[in-house]
């Protein structure tokens, strides 16, 4: 019986989530439901949650963009994420503009978490999320946006950076803030 009651969503980190996230106590008790019925021990491991991702993008590869995102998210770096965890991963990488959103796209963008990101660091992660794109998709997309390169460029070109240049999280945040071009080159939207 103890072991059942400390399975449950605690009505502190329930509300915790509530707040912090646009996701309603229903959503909220069955993803818990569902993530324990997956993940008995209460964590998620990094390969399961490729998988878990890439099931948000059939037709294309995830798996890439799904390890930064993970990465940016495993905060103690112990190689899990558990479900608190795992419901702000959702909510952060939901489409939407709000500063909190922001400063974890610059986490994830930080490969290396020097509180800067360099033009490496963008062409890795723009390479990630263009292989979100399916390849039909890919195909109409304007011509110096077609690829990974192209759209690191394009970015990097918003900043007035040169190449050896870094930015930081401040000017990244107000850069991208009300920018729809530059949203457009950090992140996909699948096509509903």
């Amino acid at each position: 019986m103890g072991t059942a009651r400390s399975r449950a969503l605690s009505r502190e980190l329930l509300e915790e989530l509530q707040a912090s996230t646009r996701y309603s106590e229903e959503e909220l008790r069955s993803w818990h439901e569902r993530f324990r019925r997956q993940c008995p021990d209460g964590r998620i491991s990094r390969e399961d949650f490729e998988r878990l991702y890439g099931a948000f993008f059939p037709g294309s590869e995830a798996r890439g963009y799904a390890r930064h995102v993970f990465r940016s998210l495993d905060a103690n770096g112990d190689g899990s994420l558990d479900f608190r965890e795992y419901v702000l991963a959702l909510h952060l990488t939901a489409p939407g503009r709000a500063r909190l959103k922001l400063e974890w796209a610059f986490s994830l963008f930080d490969v290396d978490r020097n509180g800067e990101v360099s033009k490496g660091e963008v062409l890795e992660i723009v390479t990630a999320v263009f292989k979100l794109i399916p390849p039909e998709e890919q195909k109409s997309l304007p011509e110096d946006e077609n690829s990974p390169q192209k759209r690191a460029d394009k970015l990097w070109a918003y900043f007035k950076k040169g190449d050896n240049d870094k930015i930081a999280e401040g000017e990244f945040i107000d850069g991208v803030m009300d920018n729809d071009d530059i949203m457009r080159l950090i992140q996909y939207e699948p096509k509903k």
